[in-house]
């Protein structure tokens, strides 16, 4: 992908520890008989609606891209758009489709058409229909008030234990995500002691709350839409500048 101008590349981290954690260290991974520790939080820039926002991601430190299918979104896609932002990605960046409560129709057209890496579930959509396009996904859950919402994460996370990764987002009763509202991140920490797929924390972080937030829960990684644009759908370079600088500066 070419870098566009305004969009400067930043500084990474991919450095592994053995056998200690650090904040915002995310997850343990045992490999070849050795356990390592991820030194730094991943990002997944979300609602990404042309190749020059995706571009200025890439360049800023992004892992993955969502891009969205679900219709009642601003930032939905149509799949000639989405290929043409798939199209330009350089390697070891995933692109992740969002979905909600999607015929199964939809889901295949969608994946056969624009060159998805990985899908994204925020509705109620059961285990078995996550599961069943060929490619990983991921669950997300919107996240309510009150102190029994822990429970309900861990619960749904062991239904949906195929899952790559459980994503904890703000609940809204009409909008699923791209709120930019917060949710108490108490609920996301004490969750995340007892789920065993990685958790990825998104709900209104931006540049000035995402270290606490990563201080606080410990995420494998984060993720943001509303938090990094000037409108719905358009990514501003300095924006997501600015994020990148909350997110390293807890490594």
């Amino acid at each position: 992908m070419r870098r566009n101008s305004g969009c400067r590349p930043a500084r990474r981290y991919r450095y592994f520890s053995n056998n200690r954690h650090r904040p915002g260290a995310g997850a343990r991974i045992a490999a070849f008989g050795w356990n390592f520790t991820l030194s730094r939080t991943r990002v997944k820039i979300c609602g990404i609606t042309n190749s020059r926002d995706a571009a200025c991601a890439v360049a800023a430190g992004a892992d993955a891209l969502g891009l969205n299918f679900h219709a009642a979104s601003p930032r939905r896609l149509s799949f000639e758009e989405a290929r043409s932002i798939t199209a330009g990605l350089p390697a070891f960046i995933t692109a992740i489709g969002l979905f909600v409560d999607p015929k199964a129709s939809e889901v295949e057209a969608a994946v056969a058409a624009t060159g998805l890496t990985c899908l994204q579930f925020h509705g109620d959509e059961a285990p078995v229909f996550c599961a069943s396009f060929g490619l990983p996904y991921i669950k997300a859950i919107r996240v309510r008030t009150g102190v029994e919402q822990s429970r309900n994460i861990i619960e749904l996370a062991a239904v949906h234990q195929h899952a790559v990764a459980i994503l904890l987002d703000s609940y809204h009763p009409v909008i699923a995500g791209g709120t930019g509202q917060q949710f108490d991140w108490r609920i996301a920490a004490e969750a995340a002691k007892s789920i065993k797929q990685p958790l990825i924390l998104a709900g209104g972080l931006n540049a000035e709350n995402v270290s606490d937030a990563i201080r606080m829960v410990r995420p494998y990684a984060v993720d943001v839409s509303s938090g990094v644009e000037t409108k719905p759908g358009q990514k501003d370079p300095e924006i997501l500048a600015s994020f990148f600088r909350g997110v390293y500066g807890v490594e």
